[in-house]
């Protein structure tokens, strides 16, 4: 049987992959040359991540298509034994040509103890490269990692690779008999009712938290089961995974209720929590500032409070872990009156923010500073292409909601011009309405922002779904009538485009630092057409367009005669079109 995604792939290539577990290989072989051929053929054909459990007798356990992130690791419980290694070695693709191990993928080597981890790069049919991670001794509470790696083919020393795998066998051995090794992720199941695409983000989303998935599991419904979410029958089956799997947590893909995750807790038998309880968490992991602090805990404490259901049950779940962490939980001590004291109080801080950062933006106005804001969807390549345009050093990680506070840099552009360009939070699907509420101060710099770039990532394949996800947010903030420019990332990494591309948009690599002249070219073209300086006489009965005017514009001065104010000022065209509008006016 092939696990992971298999959707799409058809059935003479699953039949073929399945032959891999009547294969015996060459035992006294790190990577046998026949099985890497059959996994990076098979990679070339489905464009996607192959992975093979291969044990120390050269049989195949598990075959699946997709990465360590997102494949449910079904057979784990068969050999999960904290006193020794698995007693097999986890072997899996990169498309593109990576052959480095990713964090997720050390991760897994730490808590599933496997003999090794390896990864394979395959590019154009060709292996790029092997790189295996073994575990080495204790340090600082937790097993340190050797790797070896990458090398070509031709060049892996399949003895020493093997023998790798007995010292690490030894070391094991050996610091848990010392004890104290701390195991800090949770083996997580995901459940969704919306199928594979939203699935896979869920994922992305709790490796981005930490977690190691080990199932994924689907419940075709219209709608969401009133009392269990999925259902009582596929939750009395799921509850026998948990246990078979050792689940730790189950993430919901989606909101629940209260009722919903007691329910399905009870069925289920571990902890569960939802989509927003997990996007809570890794907004409190990623909090840095002291606003950033204030608005996660607003929105943790906005999300529970109708989930106390009369009573302390609800706090006594809130031990630690995945959906728990946060400058707010030691706060959820108390009842509805406390929660709400404290909401009101942090409403009122995050108000005098709000308005310390309105006078910086009016500021900046009256310095006739352009800002521009980059905004999209989350991890689509925002803050790689600040530092890239800046020369700056934003943090840049290949995860999501890398970036939580708002990040200013300055930018030249051609003739003398420059800009501030603004580096926001990510957009992401099913955006929880009270992270939205809590953020909202965050997210006006968008809403306030001369001009928009909305960075369009290339290389997803979700890449048209999530620039309709960008417009609905950008809408409901009343920013979609600011001037825009597409920028299309991540053209590097381009297979074939998901997206179909704005004739105006802008091509680039922030990566690699391609299309940006052209970028900054474009960004100075549009600032030069942004503002202009108008004369406009409003009527006395017009205070509609005045007040428009004074929100909108930067006034210079204004004079009064019988017929109206005559008001001095610098408008942008959206603006100045409205003013116009409201005084029945052609442009």
């Amino acid at each position: 049987m092939i696990h992971g995604n298999i959707q799409g792939i058809r059935e003479s290539v699953l039949s073929e992959m399945d032959r891999l577990y009547d294969m015996q290989f060459d035992r006294s072989l790190f990577l046998p040359e026949r099985l890497l051929s059959l996994l990076v053929g098979f990679t070339e054909q489905l464009s996607r991540e192959v992975m093979v459990y291969l044990d120390r007798n050269g049989e195949v356990l598990e075959v699946a298509v997709g990465s360590i992130s997102q494949v449910g690791l079904t057979q784990m419980h068969l050999r999960r034994n904290f006193d020794r290694l698995t007693g097999f070695r986890c072997i899996h693709t990169h498309p593109g040509g990576n052959a480095r191990l990713s964090a997720v993928d050390i991760q897994a080597l730490r808590l599933l103890r496997f003999d090794a981890m390896c990864a394979v790069g395959v590019e154009n049919g060709i292996c790029t490269g092997i790189t295996a991670a073994f575990l080495g001794d204790k340090e600082y509470g937790q097993l340190s990692v050797n790797v070896l790696g990458p090398v070509k083919p031709g060049r892996l020393d399949h003895k020493a690779w093997l023998k790798e795998i007995e010292l690490s066998e030894e070391r094991v051995q050996r610091a848990i008999e010392e004890g104290g090794i701390t195991q800090e992720a949770e083996r997580v199941m995901l459940i969704s009712i919306d199928g594979e695409d939203s699935l896979n983000e869920l994922a992305a989303l709790a490796d981005t938290a930490g977690a190691v998935i080990v199932s994924r599991e689907t419940q075709k419904l219209s709608h969401p089961d009133t009392a269990t979410f999925i259902g009582s029958g596929k939750a009395a089956e799921l509850a026998l995974s948990c246990q078979t799997l050792e689940v730790d947590l189950a993430i919901a893909d989606g909101e629940l209720t209260a009722s919903q995750q007691k329910n399905l807790e009870n069925a289920l038998g571990v902890r569960v929590i939802d989509r927003t309880s997990l996007i809570l968490d890794i907004f409190a992991k990623r909090a840095a500032t002291s606003e950033g602090k204030l608005q996660v805990e607003l929105a943790q404490l906005k999300y529970r409070l109708p989930r106390l259901a009369g009573s302390s049950e609800a706090l006594s779940r809130l031990g630690g872990g995945i959906g728990t962490r946060g400058p707010g939980e030691t706060r959820l001590e108390s009842d509805r009156r406390h929660i709400r004291s404290r909401i009101d109080e942090l409403t009122g801080k995050l108000k005098q923010l709000e308005n310390q950062r309105e006078l910086r933006r009016k500021r900046r106005s009256k310095d006739e500073t352009v800002t521009v804001a980059l905004v999209g969807y989350t991890n689509a390549g925002k803050s790689t292409l600040l530092n890239a345009l800046s020369g700056a050093d934003v943090f840049v990680e290949d995860k999501l909601f890398a970036t939580l506070d708002p990040v200013t840099r300055r930018v030249e552009l051609p003739e003398n011009r420059s800009c501030e360009v603004v580096d926001t939070v990510g957009f992401i699907n099913k955006l929880p309405h009270s992270l939205v509420e809590a953020f909202k101060s965050t997210l006006e710099e968008a809403v306030s922002a001369d001009l928009l770039l909305i960075v369009n990532d290339l290389s997803s394949p979700f890449a048209a779904k999530q620039r309709q996800v960008v417009g609905e947010v950008l809408a409901s903030l009343g920013a979609q009538d600011k001037p825009v420019i597409e920028v299309y990332n991540k053209a590097d990494a381009l297979k074939s485009p998901a997206l179909e591309l704005d004739g105006n948009g802008v091509v680039i690599s922030a990566l690699k630092g391609e299309g940006l002249e052209e970028l900054k070219r474009r960004i100075g073209e549009e600032i030069a057409r942004l503002r202009h300086y108008a004369e406009i006489l409003v009527p006395y009965n017009k205070g509609a367009a005045l007040n428009m005017i004074h929100s909108k514009g930067q006034v210079e001065g204004e004079e009064y005669s019988a017929e109206g104010t005559l008001v001095k000022c610098w408008l942008d065209a959206v603006s100045y079109a409205r003013v116009l509008k409201e005084l029945d006016q052609d442009g």
